[in-house]
């Protein structure tokens, strides 16, 4: 009886968190060492001297591997705020840096609502931390949080007049992704629009051609190779299910410059999306990739995507899927 709106699986230990919402205890995240047959809980929750509440936490991230021994973990909530804990999940605490940016009060929601949906420590620098919020685009920190810039030199907003498309924030963001073998290298799904940054963030460029549709949710990096990346093209309107009603995975294996479709086993017809925490990549050296969907199912692919087969069906709406080699 609670919705699990985020996950993460600890490097080296295997330990499992979920962030989780109940209508009872409110927004939690809870922790498994036994591989989810028990589980601690601790709240994550706003300052006294925040006006603010918590309703759902969107994103769990651990920290930068060199940092302070691997037990830093990262929050991402909504409201739109970013909180760390340096105890490995034991408590949270706001990241006021960000909190106290003069964008933030100008942050909109999406249709989803205002969250930090993608948080991003730099695979050796325990200071650098890229995020994105939908909506208010990508944001940086250099210093470990003590302040941050807006990164979105060359996302559009398609839902700004003509004239006023590319604004410094205010982009509706829906998922970055990068390999840890190349930092500088970013990939970005947005709200209208496929890119990469090849200079961590500070521009951006298209890579949507190609693709039947720049609207969609999910990015994934391939686990070995840096310049493959998967995506899931849905329906921008009201039709939030793939073009043609097919099921499809979009791989590109040359960052972006062309892409290829791949839907063997996937279903056809299909009228249900992909959300942008629902398709993950494993370690495995025959890279496995897996992709949720909102009508319940999870469809596994052990070749890096070449073919596919359900492996569950019938549960309730799939917002996160994730996967490791322990």
């Amino acid at each position: 009886m609670e919705e699990i709106y985020s996950a993460m699986v600890e490097p080296g230990t295997g330990r499992i968190l979920v962030g989780a919402s109940s209508l009872w205890l409110g927004p939690l995240v809870r922790a498994s060492e036994d591989d989810g047959q028990t589980w601690t809980e601790t709240s994550v929750k706003f300052p006294d001297d925040v006006d603010a509440s918590v309703a759902r936490v969107w994103q769990l991230a651990p920290g930068t591997p060199s940092d302070s021994g691997g037990t830093t973990i990262w929050a991402g909530t909504e409201p739109g705020a970013i909180f760390r804990s340096t105890d490995a999940g034991a408590s949270f605490e706001l990241v006021r840096g960000l909190w106290d940016h003069p964008h933030r009060t100008e942050w909109n929601a999406g249709f989803g609502g205002q969250a930090f949906h993608t948080i991003l420590p730099h695979p050796t620098d325990p200071l650098s931390v890229t995020a994105a919020i939908s909506t208010g685009g990508v944001y940086q920190t250099r210093d470990g949080g003590e302040t941050w810039a807006p990164r979105n030199d060359g996302i559009r907003a398609i839902f700004l007049p003509e004239g006023m498309q590319y604004p410094e924030f205010g982009q509706c963001v829906h998922k970055v992704a990068r390999h840890p073998s190349r930092p500088e290298r970013l990939y970005l799904q947005n709200h209208g629009g496929v890119y990469r940054s090849d200079d961590e963030a500070s521009t951006w460029k298209s890579i949507a051609d190609g693709l039947p549709t720049d609207f969609g949710f999910a990015m994934v990096v391939h686990p070995h190779e840096p310049d493959t990346i998967y995506t899931f093209p849905i329906g921008a309107g009201e039709s939030r299910y793939p073009p043609q009603a097919k099921a499809r995975v979009w791989r590109s294996r040359d960052a972006g410059e062309t892409w290829e479709a791949l839907d063997k086993g996937l279903p056809d017809p299909c009228y249900v999306g992909v959300m942008r925490d629902a398709m993950c990549a494993d370690g495995h050296e025959q890279a496995g990739v897996y992709v949720g969907a909102r009508n319940g199912t999870v469809w596994a692919s052990n070749d890096a995507g070449e073919s596919w087969r359900r492996v569950i069906g019938e549960l309730p709406d799939v917002l996160v899927v994730r996967a490791a080699t322990v």
